[in-house]
């Protein structure tokens, strides 16, 4: 009995640190969903296993039913020759106004989803996910102004991101 609720909360403390904030840092506030909603361009990122390789990366947030997200990401495999989409669900994690969702794209295993800087327009995003290990340079076009993407490499440096090993998401394909 003791043994599975030291295994529960060890299970529970793992999923939690998934969904956590990187250390130090802050979400925005004064976030509104509403605006957030849309497509948005993945211009860079750091390189994971669930994205390898894909270009043309793209994310499509609605609205859902229950108050959610829905979350629709797309990018090409040209190794494949084809289209890889992922369907998920995002939801609040947090104070209202402040960006920070949790987002989930297998059953009830949530991943963190927080947004560290954020255009006043809602034109770009700097998101992270619980660590910096985690980290996308998001566009709603397919291209940031060489100004704006070195401001973002910068602000992300000095956080302690490794921005020398993002990757640049080519953006050929319609």
């Amino acid at each position: 009995m003791m043994r599975r609720r030291i295994l529960l909360a060890a299970l529970g403390w793992m999923l939690l640190g998934c969904t956590g904030v990187p250390e130090g840092l802050t979400p925005v506030s004064g976030f509104e969903l509403e605006r957030y909603l849309g497509q948005w361009y993945e211009i860079a990122r750091l390189d994971h296993r669930f994205e390898r390789g894909l270009t043309d990366v793209r994310a499509e947030y609605s609205l859902r039913d229950d108050g959610g997200v829905k979350v629709l990401n797309r990018g090409y495999d040209p190794e494949a020759g084809e289209w890889r989409t992922a369907e998920g669900k995002a939801y609040a994690a947090g104070e209202a106004g402040v960006g920070r969702l949790k987002v989930s794209f297998f059953g009830p295993f949530y991943a963190a989803y927080n947004i560290l800087a954020l255009d006043p327009d809602y034109q770009w995003a700097l998101v992270s996910g619980p660590d910096r290990s985690y980290l996308w340079i998001l566009s709603r076009s397919r291209e940031l102004p060489p100004a704006v993407r070195q401001r973002l490499n910068r602000k992300a440096a000095a956080w302690g991101f490794a921005v020398q090993e993002l990757i640049e998401v080519d953006h050929s394909r319609p």
